[in-house]
C-alpha cells in the first residue's frame, strides 16, 4: 500500500487524503474540486495558517513580509517563481505580519522578510533577508 498524505486545500480548508504518488499529478480538493496548487504562494490569515501549519504533510514554507517593506516587495516576484518550483512538493505561503501580528509575535519575527520551513508543525528552519527564487528552491531543499 503507498503513503497517503494529508493536503490542506487552499480554496475550502477541507483536509485531503491522496496517496504520495499522486502529488505531481495535479490533485484536485475532494470537496471544492479546485486544484489543490496553482504555482503560486497562498496568503495565510490566522485560521488558515494553523490549519496549513498542523493538517499538511508536506513542508510548509512562508513569507513573512509587511507592504511598506521594500525588500519584501523586491522578493516578492522570486518567492512567487519559487512556489512554481518547489509545488507540489512543498506548500509556499505568506503571512502579512501587520495584519497578522499575533502569528509574528508567536514566531518572534524581527526583521523582515523572513522565511519559515515548517515540517509537521515544527519550525526547520529560518532565514532572514531576500533572497532570488534559486536560492530560495536551493535553501529549501537543503533542509528537508
Amino acid at each position: 500500500m503507498s503513503e497517503s498524505l494529508h493536503l490542506v486545500c487552499p480554496h475550502c480548508l477541507a483536509v485531503n487524503r491522496l496517496p504520495a504518488a499522486r502529488l505531481p499529478q495535479s490533485p484536485k480538493c475532494g470537496q471544492c474540486h479546485q486544484p489543490m496548487f496553482d504555482g503560486h504562494p497562498l496568503e495565510l490569515s490566522t485560521g488558515s495558517f494553523e490549519k496549513h501549519l498542523a493538517r499538511n504533510d508536506i513542508p510548509l514554507l512562508v513569507d513573512f513580509w509587511a507592504s511598506w517593506c521594500g525588500p519584501c516587495k523586491m522578493m516578492a516576484p522570486a518567492f512567487a517563481q519559487a512556489a512554481q518550483l518547489l509545488e507540489p512538493h512543498v506548500r509556499l505561503a505568506k503571512v502579512n505580519t501587520e495584519a497578522e501580528a499575533r502569528i509574528s509575535a508567536r514566531y518572534d519575527i524581527r526583521s523582515i522578510p523572513t522565511l519559515i520551513l515548517f515540517k509537521s508543525g515544527r519550525e526547520l528552519a529560518r532565514q532572514s533577508g531576500a533572497m532570488g527564487a534559486s536560492d530560495i528552491v536551493r535553501w529549501v531543499k537543503s533542509r528537508y
